[in-house]
């Protein structure tokens, strides 16, 4: 069962909806680690980062932002990384903040099939994040009940078909695809306990995508 949440941080959904004007809802895929994963968060956050399929395409930079304590306070640290990202160079600078109300975001990108006149797969902002179980992450869930892992997949219209533009239900399965093969092998990974993904109105996602896999004549794994 595919199950998430918003990221509860103002400012970044606003540089979302700049690069999406009057689209308003975000997909996220929050993650509940197993006990003894979420004892080490951050070797579960650093598997993660591996694992996903950043774009080596050329692209804006990456930013690094570690904050403490709730999404109202300024950051610690935040930190533009250029080039392609680098796992390792990451984690050198996170092990420099620790606590149990300390949260990590890494800004990056993806790549997705996207229109603008014509179709391209180009880079799409994706937000990864870790919160510390002390960290008010900014949900109506209590501090200690939220979601260990999370990454922000932009606007939900990425992933859903657009029958006005010619091309759009072979494309958008695509990025399907490579969203839903992202969580099978996060879920292959990772200690966890319970997944979501969910747009920030409440939606499951999950059946969403069912329905479009479904008139597509697919199965949803």
């Amino acid at each position: 069962m595919l199950l998430a949440s918003c990221f509860g941080h103002a400012a970044l959904r606003r540089r979302f909806a700049a690069d999406n004007e009057g689209v308003t809802d975000q997909l996220f895929l929050s993650i509940w680690l197993s006990e003894s994963g979420r004892a080490n968060r951050v070797n579960q956050f650093e598997k993660l980062l591996r694992l996903f399929p950043f774009s080596q395409r050329e692209q804006p930079q990456s930013v690094i932002s570690i904050q403490a304590i709730d999404t109202t306070e300024p950051p610690l640290l935040e930190r533009p990384v250029n080039g392609p990202f680098d796992t390792a160079e990451v984690m050198e600078t996170l092990a420099d903040y620790t606590g149990s109300d300390v949260a990590y975001r890494v800004e990056s990108w993806w790549d997705l099939w996207q229109y603008d006149e014509d179709w391209a797969l180009k880079p799409a902002r994706v937000l990864l994040a870790c919160f510390g179980p002390e960290f008010d992450n900014g949900t109506d869930r209590e501090t200690g009940k939220q979601e260990d892992l999370r990454i922000e997949f932009g606007v939900d219209s990425n992933y859903l078909p657009q029958p006005e533009i010619p091309g759009s239900a072979k494309l958008v399965e695509s990025n399907i695809k490579s969203l839903l093969r992202l969580v099978h092998e996060l879920d292959n990974t990772l200690p966890v306990e319970t997944r979501r993904l969910e747009t920030e109105s409440g939606e499951n996602f999950a059946d969403r995508l069912q329905q479009v896999l479904t008139t597509a004549g697919h199965k949803l794994q």
